[in-house]
């Protein structure tokens, strides 16, 4: 994804937006980890209080380099947001209102992202905002929209290899996820496909879009995996809602 968006951009607002378990969240950790693995102080600022220290640590993020701000409300979290920003310090702050009500974070005043976008302006800090819906505008300097794709089950037993839908003898191996650049200022000549398992590059006329795979354990990645079709997915959560 760094080869196609050219990284997330230092003093700017990146927004990544998608529905639920679309990546954002594995995208998250991802830039916690590299980040605090250079030695850089973050800061993640949850408006929901969501964040899983645990999950964060076996990501590879170094807890003792993030500051975490729990919030009671999305106000809470804008406000905090904007006193890191002008304390400076941080190398990344990210404001976390995935699991916010879509419209309450639709609600906020248009004002308050372009606040929000001058305070990291001129700064070396990176402002990520992760949300359900696009909601900075164009405050925003790099716009990604996330989508799941496909799941893959893994089976205990290869009885039923055969079987597409899950049951209840299967695990989430993980799932494919797809990032559409919507908007971004660096500008490069041809758009790029990005397929994170085999670390390939490949030229696309149809857009700028990178797929990545998210595995709930990377020690099981020698199991048959059985992908879900889309088409399945409504016929299947009909037959097996739990």
């Amino acid at each position: 994804m760094d080869e196609s968006t050219g990284g997330l951009p230092r003093g700017s607002l990146t927004e990544i937006y998608g529905p639920v378990s679309s990546g954002k969240t594995s995208i998250l950790l991802s830039t916690l980890a590299g980040r605090t693995r250079n030695a850089e102080v973050c800061a993640l600022v949850d408006a929901q209080d969501a964040f899983d220290p645990n999950v964060a640590q076996t990501a590879g993020v170094h807890l003792e380099q993030v500051l975490w701000v729990r919030c009671r409300s999305l106000d809470q979290a804008l406000r905090s947001t904007d006193l890191l920003l002008h304390g400076g310090g941080f190398g990344l702050i990210a404001l976390d209102l995935a699991d916010a009500p879509a419209r309450a974070v639709h609600q906020i005043p248009l004002n308050v992202w372009f606040r929000l976008r001058r305070a990291v302006e001129s700064t070396p800090t990176i402002l990520l905002v992760l949300s359900q819906e696009s909601n900075a505008k164009t405050c925003a300097s790099l716009v990604l929209r996330l989508q799941k794709e496909t799941t893959s089950w893994s089976l205990h037993s290869r009885n039923n290899a055969g079987r597409i839908f899950h049951t209840p003898s299967c695990l989430l191996e993980g799932w494919t996820s797809e990032a559409e650049i919507v908007r971004t200022r660096i500008q490069r000549a041809v758009p790029h496909y990005i397929d994170i398992d085999r670390s390939s590059v490949s030229c696309q006329d149809a857009g700028k879009i990178v797929r990545f795979a998210v595995c709930a354990d990377p020690r099981r990645e020698n199991e048959p995996t059985f992908p879900v079709p889309s088409r399945a997915r409504k016929k299947e959560r009909k037959q097996n809602p739990g």
